[in-house]
């Protein structure tokens, strides 16, 4: 039980949004500053809260917060990831205002509009920490809360010029579209990752929670890194129940759950990248980290709140009861609205770990039972979709679309087109864009497409839903993507989009958790969705402790700050707002089929 341990200058944390990046990042800054070292604290993370656990206002620019550590030298600073993405797109697209048709204006701040332009913005910007040498040496240690995924770094590193290989028209509506303009800064760049990749200087650190989604995207993480000569050293396991608060079976199936996800950190056998790493469990606190005493108290046990003193043995059942509604009966309101009038496109918008696989499932099932025919679809791997459910409900027909394979088919269409006449540079370039975030939410949505037309006859529930900008590149003018699905004589993207900006027919659900970088993430998710036309149907907060009976006053602290969330979330958005109570993911899928 602890922080991580490290000798390194530079340390960058990693994890999906609400593992607890920032709090662990500000813990460890602070246990330096306490020990006498000179500590820079960057975010790049767009939920960043820096500001808040420290209790002082900092943004762009350097803040001193050296009074906070006997005069030890301790700045901070927040680097705004969006602000970093339209100043950098302005720098592009600033020269050629006026000079280009307006649709190609357009078209062009489209590509530069996803989520690479913003990763590639934040790292233009915080290269500077990593390669400035005033920089260091006015400070012994610099921390990153957020660090740059495997793609940009690849990206970064690749050999050949980015514009030329863009103006040939090898990449136009690509991922390396937000490349073209950094190309004066190449060598800092390598340099910077350089830094990155040497043990001695730099330790990356892996945040996840004791739940499957985290450990999952943590693996990813790790393979993706190691691939390119970083190997991170340490795996912090943030958010664990203690011990002391199991008093009810909620409290148990929790503990429990945690307690097997740990041991498969140790045995290899699920997670074997992660096997190597120094693993470092946290435990939950039951109110949010605050302050630097909360700070400092971070690796430590939290004491027993009141009577939660006593242990009883894991599965003993101390009379807890559930929240009287159940999952499904939940998402009634939901379900009535769906099931009226012509046949809908539900769309399941929401980060990884927030429960739409389970959503999605569920108003499938409802829908069915409600007597409308449905197709359920997914990208979600198998293990996740009960696929037997279509021979189980009658009217309802299940289908899991393997991102794996349709993405590799979409790679190898545009290799064999655009790839046929490219120099091994250029060839090498394309191969490291077709392995983007945006490649991959083309190619998932080309299958989706052939879906999305069933809707004239039938409901269709779709879990995980394209992006905004996903569908606006699609429907880019030059965009290779269109052209290719005009050459195979697939749906084009034009029509899709129409249908899916039609709100009679489509209806996008917002799931999220009820915590605060959960609900960031949302709120981003609908301005991304709105850009393109397409306004959300209605929220579900999901896996809500607010209004479920526990014993534990551990939980009851956290439901409180659950509703909190809630209630600040039914001031702000003008749409329903569906909560679900906390129900183990297992009993959920249990009770839908």
């Amino acid at each position: 039980m602890g922080l991580p341990r490290s000798n390194a200058k530079h340390l960058f944390f990693t994890g999906k949004g609400g593992v607890g990046k920032t709090t662990v990042a500000c813990a460890l800054a602070t246990q330096f500053a306490d020990a006498g070292e000179r500590v820079l604290l960057i975010s790049t993370d767009p939920a960043s809260n820096i500001g808040q656990v420290f209790g002082k206002k900092i943004g762009p620019t350097l803040t001193d917060l050296s009074d906070l550590f006997a005069g030890t030298k301790f700045d901070a600073i927040e680097i705004d990831p969006d602000a970093e993405a339209t100043d950098y797109r302005e720098s592009i697209l600033g020269p050629v205002r006026g000079l280009l048709p307006a649709e190609v204006l357009a078209a062009t701040e489209e590509t530069l509009s996803g989520s690479c332009t913003v990763e590639v913005a934040s790292f233009n910007r915080f290269t500077q920490f990593l390669t400035d040498q005033g920089i260091q040496d006015s400070y012994d240690r610099i921390i990153f809360d957020t660090a740059p995924t495997g793609h940009t770094l690849r990206l970064l590193s690749l050999p050949g010029d980015w514009s030329s290989f863009i103006e040939k028209g090898a990449g136009d509506a690509s991922c390396l579209g937000p490349m073209s303009g950094l190309e004066k800064n190449r060598q800092t760049y390598q340099s910077a990752v350089e830094a990155l990749s040497d043990p001695d200087v730099t330790d990356l650190i892996l945040v996840a929670r004791g739940q499957r989604s985290t450990l999952d995207e943590a693996e990813r993480t790790a393979v993706e890194l190691s691939a390119l000569g970083i190997n991170p050293a340490g795996l912090v396991v943030n958010g664990l129940l203690p011990k002391w608060a199991v008093t009810d079976t909620l409290t148990e199936n929790i503990w429990g759950r945690e307690q097997r996800l740990l041991a498969t950190l140790t045995d290899g056998s699920t997670y074997p990248n992660l096997a190597s790493a120094n693993i470092y469990p946290l435990e939950l606190r039951a109110r949010p980290v605050m302050g630097i005493d909360g700070l400092r108290g971070l690796d430590e046990p939290e004491s027993p709140i009141g009577p939660e003193t006593a242990l009883g043995s894991v599965g003993e059942d101390t009379g807890t009861e559930l929240a009287s509604q159940t999952f499904a009966e939940g998402l009634s309101p939901l379900v009535e609205d769906l099931a009226a009038g012509e046949p809908k496109l539900v769309l399941c918008v929401g980060k990884g770990g927030v429960g739409k696989t389970t959503i999605a499932q569920a108003l499938a099932v409802e829908l069915a039972k409600a007597g409308k025919p449905v197709h359920l679809s997914t990208t979600d791997p198998a293990a996740h979709l009960d696929l037997e459910l279509g021979a189980k409900i009658p009217g309802l027909t299940v289908s899991s679309i393997d991102p794996v394979r349709v993405v590799e088919e979409y790679r190898a269409e545009v290799l064999a087109t655009k790839g046929a006449d490219l120099d091994a540079d250029g060839y090498a370039q394309l191969e490291e864009d077709l392995r983007s975030p945006c490649t991959e939410e083309v190619a998932v949505f080309r299958a989706f497409s052939q879906v999305v037309e069933e809707s004239q006859d039938r409901w269709i529930v779709l879990d995980t839903a394209p992006t905004g900008h996903t569908l606006l590149l699609l429907d880019a003018t030059g965009s290779y993507h269109k052209e290719l699905m005009r050459q195979s004589g697939q749906q084009t993207s034009a029509t899709t989009l129409v249908r899916l900006q039609d709100a009679s027919v489509t209806k996008p659900i917002i799931v999220t958790l009820p915590e605060t970088t959960p609900v960031l993430e949302a709120k981003s998710l609908v301005a991304d969705l709105e850009r393109a036309g397409i306004t959300p149907m209605a929220w579900v907060v999901n896996q809500s402790l607010d209004g479920v009976n526990t014993t534990s006053r551990f939980l009851q602290r956290r439901a409180a700050a659950n509703h909190d969330i809630i209630e600040d979330l039914k001031r702000e958005v003008d749409k329903p707002i569906i909560e679900l109570p906390y129900v183990e993911m297992e009993l959920a899928q249990h009770e839908l089929a």
